[in-house]
């Protein structure tokens, strides 16, 4: 008899996943279908929300008039003060510029093949011998948290209690408290590591950002601290999130998952396809440094303005038949990993990751399925209205 995942969770000491942040929904997509098709700018509360291609697009791409500094308000707490996602130009362009050289392709080969493969293999071996598993508890979740803590140089031992502060981080908005004193041991955490990188270098990203340098500038501790608190919980949470999706769509259709099992050169536009049909993160924000408008509807100053991705990710105008998974679609880019200044940063890391990782559960887990009865026993579905993954991935193999 196969377990559950909370049975999973409890057996192995794992207590720090966390539903709430997602918010309890199912499916919001007719909901966000209906508002697109009736109101695609609805006004609510001095808030305005937006669920058009066309309109989140523009948004996102025009920081001058759609600032991202709400997301400092927001964010800053526990984040930190000096958060790039809050910046706006030229402050963001600077900050870019310093840290982007951590994420060049040299370091993501060089951690593919050095970590990635090994963090991945190491949790596969736990329960190749066992011929089902719960991938969401064993899999999917703890995999990104050690990479993560591998590419900043952390030892791999200390890995829950980063996943216990990315999560509280996250959360923060329900627990504020919880997420305020997590971000302060955080922070004590990093700042030891940051201080012994600037003595000692080594190959790691916080070495990378400790030697940054543009134009004789570096980045100085409260730069750094804030950049590590944003990149741990969205490591985390954009990978085992993003991975866990592309893992249940390949398995409840039977036929692209064989199409891609048979040719790994499928994986890529799998991946693509995934993040557009559920993406990871649904929502963010942005506020109006002027007044503007968006699809005629008059946006006064100072107003937030809240962009649907995973609604602009379904826009009939945009993708034909945009509610069906199909890793054959003609491609055309997604948002969710935002785009514009703010695109994401990590987000090819997130892809690599999510390759290595699927890739080697093909490999290893021959005829690799979802168990019929666990699916139905635990009601496994993809669920939750501004974060989306599936609540467990039960499977059989062999």
């Amino acid at each position: 008899m196969t377990s559950t995942g909370h049975e999973l969770a409890e057996a192995s000491g794992f207590n720090n996943f966390d539903y709430r942040v997602a918010g309890d929904v199912r499916d919001p997509y007719p909901e966000l279908a209906a508002m697109r098709e009736a109101t695609p700018v609805l006004e609510a509360m001095g808030s305005y929300v937006i669920s058009r291609y066309e309109d989140v697009t523009r948004v996102l791409r025009d920081g001058q008039t759609f600032s991202s500094s709400v997301l400092k308000t927001t964010m800053g707490d526990v984040m930190g003060n000096k958060i790039i996602l809050g910046m706006d130009e030229p402050e963001h362009r600077r900050h870019r510029a310093l840290v982007s050289p951590a994420f060049r392709q040299s370091a993501l080969a060089r951690w593919e093949e050095s970590l990635v493969n090994t963090v991945v293999d190491d949790l596969i071996s736990n329960f190749v011998d066992r011929g089902h598993a719960e991938l969401v508890h064993e899999f999917t979740f703890p995999f990104p948290t050690k990479v993560v803590a591998g590419v900043l140089g952390l030892p791999t031992s200390d890995y829950l209690d980063f996943q216990r502060w990315a999560v509280a981080i996250t959360t923060a908005n329900a627990e504020m408290e919880r997420g305020l004193l997590a971000s302060r041991e955080l922070g004590a955490y990093l700042m030891k590591v940051v201080e012994e990188r600037r003595q000692e270098p080594r190959e790691d990203l916080i070495s990378d950002l400790v030697q940054a340098e543009l134009d004789g500038e570096q980045l100085d501790d409260e730069e750094i601290l804030s950049f590590l608190r944003l990149l741990l919980p969205a490591g985390v949470e954009t990978t085992f999130r993003s991975s866990g999706n592309l893992l249940f769509l390949l398995l409840s259709h039977p036929d692209q998952l064989a199409a891609v099992r048979a040719d790994r050169s499928l994986m890529p536009q799998a991946i693509e396809e995934a993040l557009r049909l559920e993406p990871p993160l649904n929502i963010t924000s942005r506020i109006t440094s002027c007044d503007t408008e968006l699809g005629g509807i008059p946006v006064p100053a100072n107003s937030q303005v809240i962009p649907m991705l995973g609604a602009a990710n379904r826009d009939p105008d945009h993708y034909p038949d945009p509610d069906r998974f199909d890793i054959f679609r003609d491609a055309h880019q997604h948002i969710s990993f935002g785009t514009g200044p703010h695109m994401c940063l990590g987000m090819h890391l997130a892809r690599m990751e999510t390759r290595v990782a699927v890739n080697a559960l093909l490999d290893r887990l021959p005829g690799l399925r979802f168990d019929p009865e666990a699916v139905v026993r635990d009601d496994s579905h993809i669920h939750g209205q501004i974060f989306r993954s599936p609540t467990s991935l039960p499977v059989i193999w062999g």
